[in-house]
């Protein structure tokens, strides 16, 4: 009777234990083919958009015409246009020695007036100021006398001379006159060339007008950088009085590294901006290549005229420029048309579809490889050809991408 009863509980064991299995067995079944139908099915976003497969295992995006509108796509065929090579290089704003200006006493004297301030324009020969000493009003009367007595033994070397020649009058006296006369001659001329380093008028003092302030003059145009003399100050000779800086030839001075000089010429154009002044931006043609490095840091100096100077360019500002190289013509798009995931960049073709009247866009990335950039453009270079007459979006390829991860993750859960 117990072995009975052992038996029927053995029996009643393995029918559960089968039971079980075979219910488990079932649910796995249709866990499985319900994961295969969410797998292949398409699933709505939040923006009115959805989400499908595309290439590489990679998601497509779907916007509806009136997200397409609102986000300000752009979508057109892969334009190709002319680029060039990207030398970057820092520099400041400089200008030729020759345009610039120390203004100087030849003699000492003191500043009885000045006449222009820091920033006035001012043109050659322009007075900046004036001074006074007795020293150069002794100067004048100098040269007055001078010329006077030069004036007497003129006459008397060409008398003395004419009695010579007519064996009338002394030869030794006639040799006197002409040492005098060369002599004196000599000294006016030093009077003079003096005089007009002064610039002083020369016929008015020799007809007896003596100055008695003497005026300092521009030596350039262009535009007073510094005054550095006061009224009453004495100036010793040689010292500097004005400094004076011509703008209108103004140009960049970018210095090039060692590992970039060999792609810079002359000729190439370069666009650059000013560190100081935000949003300004300006071009210019290198017109000098230095050929002497630089040892801290170890560079060139590359010369460049501005196309277009403007009022606010002033030496010493701070400019950060671009040199184009060598050009060529590629497949290209805005910056913004391109986005990097998981180190790869990727472009999107656009799609246009219309389902029950409604249009709808639908944007697969493509992975792709970058080249040169040029003014917020960068080379496109495909791994396959596109489709024919295929369109790209020009723009909002990470709003794309993010979208793209939003569907993804929520079919997810």
């Amino acid at each position: 009777m117990k072995n009975q009863i052992i038996k029927l509980f053995a029996l009643v064991f393995i029918a559960g234990f089968v039971s079980a299995c075979g219910n488990n067995t079932e649910d796995d079944g249709h866990d499985h083919q319900e994961g295969e139908q969410h797998g292949s099915h398409e699933g709505h976003n939040e923006e009115g958009g959805h989400e499908g497969h595309g290439e590489e295992g990679m998601g497509e995006v779907h916007l509806s015409n009136l997200k397409f509108e609102s986000l300000g796509m752009q979508v057109d065929t892969l334009p190709s246009r002319p680029m060039s090579g990207i030398v970057e290089a820092n520099g400041q704003l400089e200008v030729p020695p020759q345009h610039e200006a120390t203004v100087t006493a030849i003699v000492g004297g003191n500043i009885t007036s000045i006449k222009v301030i820091e920033g006035d324009k001012i043109n050659k020969g322009e007075v900046l100021a004036y001074l006074s000493h007795p020293d150069l009003t002794e100067i004048q009367t100098k040269y007055i006398t001078a010329y006077n007595r030069s004036e007497y033994l003129e006459q008397e070397y060409n008398r003395q001379k004419r009695l010579y020649e007519e064996e009338i009058g002394s030869g030794k006296t006639f040799q006197e006159t002409k040492s005098d006369y060369f002599s004196i001659k000599g000294e006016v001329k030093g009077y003079e060339a003096q005089l007009r380093q002064l610039n002083l008028n020369v016929d008015k003092i020799r007809n007896g007008d003596v100055y008695e302030q003497v005026p300092v003059v521009s030596p350039i145009d262009g535009y007073i950088e510094k005054v550095l003399i006061q009224v009453g100050q004495y100036i010793q000779p040689q010292t500097g009085m004005f400094k004076i800086v011509n703008t209108k030839h103004i140009h960049a001075d970018l210095m090039v590294f060692e590992k970039d000089v060999h792609k810079v010429k002359e000729g190439q154009e370069i666009s650059f901006t000013v560190e100081s002044v935000p949003g300004s931006r300006l071009t210019a043609k290198i017109y000098s290549v230095g050929k002497q490095f630089e040892q801290n840091p170890k560079a060139v100096h590359v010369h460049a005229e501005i196309d277009q100077k403007k009022e606010f360019l002033i030496p010493g500002m701070y400019i950060n420029g671009k040199i184009h190289t060598d050009s060529k013509t590629v497949n290209a798009l805005p910056e913004s048309a391109i986005i990097e995931e998981e180190g790869k960049p990727y472009i999107f073709i656009a799609e246009q579809h219309n389902e029950d009247g409604e249009t709808e866009w639908a944007f697969k990335p493509v992975e792709i490889r970058t080249g040169i950039s040029d003014e917020g453009w960068v080379e496109i270079n495909l791994l396959e050809p596109l489709p024919e007459n295929a369109k790209v979006a020009w723009n909002n390829a990470y709003y794309l991408i993010s979208e793209m991860k939003k569907s993804q993750t929520s079919h997810s859960h």
